[in-house]
């Protein structure tokens, strides 16, 4: 029935530290069944003042005062209704509304007039502009293990200049056509965001490196989950790789891989999300195209791995 969201379903179908995954939120570290550090909510400075429960998937934060589930959590951290929590989940995370899959005795749960459920369907347009002055030999780039001539070619670098992204480095994000739709901006440190986006911007609509990826003609697509992940393995040789920008695979995303690639390999984090994610994903996509899934070692990231690592695993 149109309207209807199933608030119980998504919070069994998404866990608290996928979300927190997803965020990128920094600073926190297992403690027994827990998830403690700064708070990603308030981004205080309290190493301690953060509780997330694996176990019973909810969130207490001693110093602000949110708490809560997974629900809970994504309205704060978005400053929105839990509505709107629950239809950014679903997009996220590919959960269906549609009460597929759903246990027997699931809830709905009603709305106001005028607060029915859409489903969004659209491009993120291009951009109008495109930032100059942008240095790609920025020791941070170095740092991740960046050149300076693959950051030329993704037009990857430092933007000095004033503006939203100012004192960031800056990732264009192009569309299935090569325009730019968006520019992803990354803080020098851990402070918050760790990545700035335009308002409006739908990063599940664009997987990240899909045009340079289908102009290799390759039928196989390497997969992973960030921007410098794709640069990374994109150095080491490999330059049929698109990146998720995230632990989700998107209905769309997941249209835009397959209308190129026959083939899937998995690069995901290797942590306890990114397993998972990676474990889901393939489910997925085994249905529709061979998929593979290749594990990095535990606690690190792709782009963590030298170029050597990379082509062995990918080999």
């Amino acid at each position: 029935m149109p309207g209807w969201v199933d608030f119980g379903a998504l919070k069994r179908a998404v866990s608290l530290e996928a979300v927190l995954h997803h965020y990128q939120a920094p600073g926190l570290r297992k403690r027994g069944p827990q998830l403690v550090g700064r708070c990603p909510i308030h981004r205080g400075q309290r190493e301690d003042s953060f509780r997330a429960s694996l176990s019973k998937n909810v969130f207490h934060c001693f110093a602000c005062q949110a708490g809560g589930n997974v629900l809970d959590f994504v309205a704060a951290m978005e400053q929105c209704s839990i509505r709107q929590a629950a239809l950014r989940l679903e997009q996220w995370f590919s959960v269906g509304a549609s009460g597929e899959g759903r246990p027997p005795g699931w809830q709905r749960q009603s709305v106001r007039k005028g607060e029915l459920v859409r489903k969004e369907e659209g491009d993120n347009p291009p951009l109008p502009f495109a930032l100059t002055g942008v240095d790609p030999s920025h020791p941070y780039l170095v740092e991740r293990g960046i050149d300076p001539p693959t950051a030329v070619e993704f037009g990857v670098g430092f933007y000095a200049r004033s503006g939203l992204l100012s004192g960031r480095i800056v990732i264009p994000i192009a569309n299935a056509r090569g325009q730019t739709v968006a520019y992803a901006g990354r803080a020098l440190d851990d402070s918050l965001p760790k990545y700035q986006l335009p308002a409006g911007f739908r990063k599940g609509w664009e997987l990240f490196n899909r045009h340079r990826a289908a102009a290799t003609g390759s039928r196989t697509a390497i997969v992973v989950e960030g921007y410098f992940d794709c640069l990374r393995v994109h150095r080491a040789g490999l330059p049929w790789v698109v990146a998720l920008m995230g632990s989700s695979l998107s209905a769309k995303q997941e249209n835009a891989l397959l209308e190129v690639f026959e083939r899937v390999i998995l690069l995901l984090d290797g942590d306890a999300a990114g397993r998972a994610a990676s474990r889901a994903i393939a489910a997925r996509l085994s249905r529709r195209c061979w998929v593979a899934e290749v594990q990095v070692p535990d606690g690190t990231q792709p782009d963590q791995l030298s170029l050597a690592a990379i082509r062995q695993l990918l080999g």
